[in-house]
């Protein structure tokens, strides 16, 4: 209906307020609820780092308060474009703990950087629900249903470096933000021979978080 298509319209401006709230740093750690049964934070200072999977659910952009206002660790954002126009505006806002990586495509020199700050202690984080928009790898399965195409992206690079996954999702309910942290997989393992296979099922598994969620806050996705 139109009332639905507004209310839809009206989630997204209120997320892209909630943003600017985030840049800005009014948004402080004491207004989010992180849920984290697995106890998550506690290894956000481990040796190694390790990966997180987000989605643009709800207010992605909330991670800056686990890495600037929370455990004050370096968080690894990898994007597709306009990162160092970003990384620009991060430092002028005082952002410390927040970079943004341009990852175009996965080869040596990018797995070695990336391999490096995991070995350095910081953690990545990537969302798991865009598909590039030329070409790229996809893979598709079953999302609310429906088939879909997802990325294979986080699930290859997840393979490469042999760090252990985990999800993020970020909702608003009543007014306050809730940051779940959920562990997903010790380990993505593929061989060159089985890599489609397994990767088509660490994307159904994420799918399925996901679709939890998007049920749980529709107008948030």
């Amino acid at each position: 209906t139109r009332w639905r298509v507004f209310g839809q319209y009206m989630a997204f401006a209120d997320a892209l307020l909630d943003k600017l709230d985030v840049w800005n740093g009014r948004l402080k750690i004491e207004d989010i609820e992180i849920v984290d049964p697995a106890l998550l934070r506690n290894q956000l200072r481990g040796e190694r780092g390790q990966m997180l999977v987000g989605a643009h659910l709800g207010n992605l952009e909330v991670c800056r308060a686990l890495a600037e206002l929370g455990e004050q660790v370096t968080m690894n954002v990898l994007v597709t474009r306009h990162a160092e126009q970003f990384n620009r505006l991060l430092g002028e806002a005082g952002a410390s703990h927040l970079r943004l990586i341009q990852v175009s495509e996965l080869n040596p020199a990018v797995m070695r950087q990336l391999n490096q700050r995991l070995e350095n202690g910081e953690w990545l984080a990537i969302a798991g629900d865009r598909v590039p928009l030329h070409g790229g790898r996809n893979v598709e399965v079953d999302f609310l249903g429906h088939p879909a195409l997802f990325p294979q992206g986080p699930w290859l690079l997840a393979g490469l470096l042999k760090c252990p996954v985990n999800l993020m999702f970020c909702l608003k309910h009543e007014g306050r933000y809730r940051v779940i942290l959920e562990p997903f997989t010790d380990a993505v393992l593929w061989r060159r021979s089985d890599r489609e296979q397994v990767i088509a099922h660490w994307a159904t598994r994420y799918a399925e978080r996901l679709g939890h969620y998007c049920l749980e806050a529709p107008q948030q996705w």
